[in-house]
C-alpha cells in the first residue's frame, strides 16, 4: 500500500532555510525530508497535548458529576511506588 502525500508550500526566513539546508546536507538527508519529519512530529505532539487536556477536562467533568476524588497525600506515596520492587495498588476514589 503506498501512501499519497499532497504538495503544501511555506515560508521560510531566509536564515531559517539557510540552516535546514545546512542540517539536511550533515544528515544527507533532503531539507524537505527533515521538514516533513519536523511537520509530522509536531502534528503528533500538538494531538498528544489535546488529548492530555481533553482527558483533564473530561476528568474534572466527572469530578464535578461524582465528588469523587483521591488527594495529594495519597496518591504521592503510590506514584513514588510506580516502577520499583514494591509497587503499591493504586488509592481508590472517595467522596
Amino acid at each position: 500500500m503506498t501512501a499519497t502525500t499532497v504538495p503544501m508550500s511555506i515560508r521560510l526566513e531566509p536564515s531559517a532555510r539557510q540552516k535546514l539546508k545546512e542540517i539536511a546536507a550533515r544528515q544527507k538527508r533532503t531539507a524537505h525530508a527533515l521538514a516533513t519529519e519536523a511537520i509530522t512530529t509536531l502534528i503528533e505532539q500538538k494531538e498528544r497535548e489535546y488529548a492530555f487536556n481533553q482527558s483533564c477536562i473530561d476528568s474534572y467533568n466527572q469530578y464535578k458529576e461524582t465528588g469523587l476524588h483521591v488527594t495529594h497525600e495519597e496518591i504521592v506515596p503510590w506514584l513514588e511506588s510506580l516502577f520499583t520492587d514494591d509497587e503499591l495498588p493504586p488509592p481508590a476514589c472517595h467522596a
